[in-house]
């Protein structure tokens, strides 16, 4: 028994041992655990405690960003972190790196850096170092691109931007950094004295990878407009990746007449009279597409594309404008295509008829260049761009797209999903078309013809902030990977917060877009949020109410409009009058824009009674040197040549 007890004893000695050295375990991993998940301190009081590092031999744009980074870095905390080029030796204990370089993998040994998507964005934190890099793609000798005109465009530029759009994620995110509008004032940052982080990581992947065509002016060959042009980049919208925001979905063979009329006659469309005739001419003219010959001559251009410019990966065979006229008749293009599908009014020379959807025959077509396309280059990630468009919106009944075609469908719709095709038999809607193509398996893109119904193009309020919100949803659950918009020309102070809705919502199309906007209100006008948010949501009831109800310009504009309006920014600077001075310019800047309205719809008023009214085209004349000035003002990012475009081209008398 004692020994029994004793041998008892031991065991309890034993297991008080055991439970004291597994205490004393527990007690340094929560201790280790609680050293690595200390906040990683960037700033604090005055002294910059992390550098940035930027991988050596990183491209221009890429170099650059760092810079911008350590710059917004200094703007809210006071304290500029130095940039360091390439690997320092010896390596500080605490940096925040940007871009990817194998010193990571060691950092960070369970963090994957195998940038799996394209566009693919990694922000990453240990609680000693601090990673913001993004998957990258550039060949060092093709940095200059050729443009849409096939000419040498824009220099330093890349194929995939991950890290810069990953910088630009981190400011927003983290940094709580907002571009409201292009501009000074349009820029808002919340000051801090310690900025610090604990542990985390986040990955995203943008679905929407060509975003660079949804602003006119702020596209990326649109260099002119330096503002719009900075606050696209900044919004991740301009750095896209797919088409590299430059070479926007486009037309194909609108040259092959010049080129080929007179020694390849057989390339173009057959017609009724028995002709190949190019009718109907002016860059209109169809090809024969079932014909061998113009599938080698498409991938003879192709390969002389690739010569001027090695880097590029889509190549369009949509068929010319006038897209209801002079497609080829013979007997192997129409053996393409499905007695079932619905009617199109189709015109030749001399004749209107009825006919099948040409969505089959066309991707036919373009399956037949996709599969040469890779046998000549196997291996590379080559596309084949075609059009839903005018014969071609329904969805092919048979034939499905191959997994290297993109379809750009141009649905002439926005921000209206219930709108009918106005070419459809069947009243059918644009966004079914569009949700139909998508089933088959297609690539899609999203390529409208917008229309003025609400204003737009007389940059008036058109700012269906719930109805966007809705179209890009939509998209993105349809297979959407592009968005091209055909167009946008901006106008700021009237249409800026859709813009920058969409620009919110190009990069992730899933998001609230309320909440967007309610955020846009708070950061840009403080304690006068509801009253701005009052007067913007009195705008997109105005436009939809005009949109719905079929109405004018001049039934919904009036004076019980423009009084409430006026009432509501009233209210915000009664409000914001004893707040920062920054609010009170941004309330300014939203009246340039109600003021800008009032005199625009009092121009369409007034010019109707012009030509026979002397004191009518005074008046039109004094409207007119108040308006000129306003849309002038490089400030009020109004751009000048557009609206004059715009408005002579519409309202051809409302200068006289």
């Amino acid at each position: 028994m004692r020994h029994g007890i004793a041998i008892l004893g031991i065991g309890v000695a034993l297991l008080v041992v055991a439970a004291g050295r597994a205490e004393a375990l527990e007690k340094a991993k929560q201790k280790d655990s609680e050293v690595r998940a200390a906040p990683l301190v960037l700033v604090d009081k005055g002294a910059s405690l992390a550098p940035i590092i930027v991988f050596s031999n990183a491209p221009p744009r890429t170099r650059q960003v760092a810079d911008e980074l350590a710059a917004y870095i200094e703007k809210i905390s006071g304290v500029k972190p130095q940039v360091i080029e390439g690997l320092p030796n010896p390596v500080p204990a605490h940096a925040i790196w940007v871009g990817y370089q194998p010193k990571l993998k060691e950092l960070f040994p369970k963090t994957d850096f195998d940038f799996k998507h394209p566009e693919e964005i990694l922000i990453a934190c240990d609680g000693k170092n601090l990673v913001i890099a993004g998957r990258d793609r550039w060949d060092p000798q093709h940095l200059a691109v050729i443009d849409r005109f096939n000419k040498p465009n824009l220099k330093d530029w890349q194929q995939e931007f991950g890290t810069i759009n990953a910088v630009f994620t981190f400011l927003q995110e983290d940094l709580d950094v907002r571009w409201l509008w292009p501009g000074a004032i349009g820029e808002d940052i919340i000051k801090k004295e310690k900025i610090a982080f604990a542990p985390f990581e986040y990955r995203y992947h943008p679905q929407i990878r060509m975003r660079g065509g949804i602003l006119s002016e702020s596209a990326p060959y649109n260099i002119r407009t330096e503002g719009t042009y900075e606050w696209g980049r900044f919004q991740r919208m301009q750095l896209d990746s797919s088409n590299r925001g430059i070479l926007f979905v486009t037309h194909c063979f609108g040259d092959w007449w010049d080129r080929f009329h007179e020694t390849h006659p057989e390339y173009f469309a057959l017609q009724p009279d028995g002709t190949r005739s190019g009718y109907p001419g002016h860059g209109g003219e169809k090809i024969c597409q079932s014909n061998p010959g113009v599938w080698d001559q498409w991938l003879d251009d192709v390969a002389k594309l690739l010569e001027n410019d090695p880097t590029r990966t889509i190549f369009s065979a949509a068929f010319t404008d006038n897209n209801t006229s002079g497609h080829c008749i013979c007997e192997k293009c129409r053996a393409w295509d499905v007695p079932g599908a619905k009617k199109r009014l189709m015109t030749w020379s001399g004749m209107v008829q009825e006919y099948v959807a040409l969505s089959d025959r066309d991707v036919m077509f373009a399956n037949i260049l996709a599969r040469k396309l890779k046998q000549r280059y196997p291996g590379k990630d080559y596309y084949v761009q075609i059009f839903g468009y005018g014969p071609t919106r329904p969805a092919p009944v048979k034939n499905k797209p191959d997994d290297n075609v993109i379809v750009a469908h141009v649905s002439n719709w926005f921000a209206g999903l219930g709108d009918s095709d106005p070419a459809s038999y069947d009243n059918e809607k644009s966004s079914q078309q569009f949700a139909d193509w998508a089933a088959t398996g297609a690539k899609m893109y999203y390529r409208p013809n917008l229309p003025s119904e609400g204003g737009m193009y007389e940059m008036l309020p058109d700012v269906p902030f719930g109805r966007a919100t809705e179209t890009f949803r939509f998209m993105a659950e349809h297979n959407c990977t592009g968005i091209q918009f055909d167009h946008i020309d901006e106008c700021w102070p009237t249409q800026g917060p859709l813009y920058y809705l969409m620009a919110h919502l190009a990069w992730n199309p899933r998001q609230d877009g309320y909440a967007i906007m309610d955020d846009y209100y708070r950061r840009g006008f403080g304690p006068a949020a509801g009253q701005v948010k009052a007067y913007w949501t009195l705008m997109e009831e105005t436009r939809n109410r005009m949109v719905d109800g079929k109405l004018t310009y001049l039934q919904v504009y009036d004076a019980a409009f423009f009084k409430r309006a006026a009432s509501l920014l009233d209210g915000a600077d009664a409000v914001v009058a004893k707040a920062p001075e920054i609010y009170r310019q941004r309330l300014a800047y939203v009246r340039v824009g109600l003021d800008f309205t009032r005199k625009l719809i009092e121009a369409l008023e007034v010019g109707a009674r012009s030509k026979t009214d002397k004191a009518a085209a005074d008046r039109m004349r004094a409207l007119w040197k108040e308006i000129e000035p306003i849309a002038k003002n490089k400030e009020n990012y109004i751009y000048y040549h557009v609206f004059q475009s715009n408005w002579l081209g519409s309202y051809p008398d409302s200068r006289k």
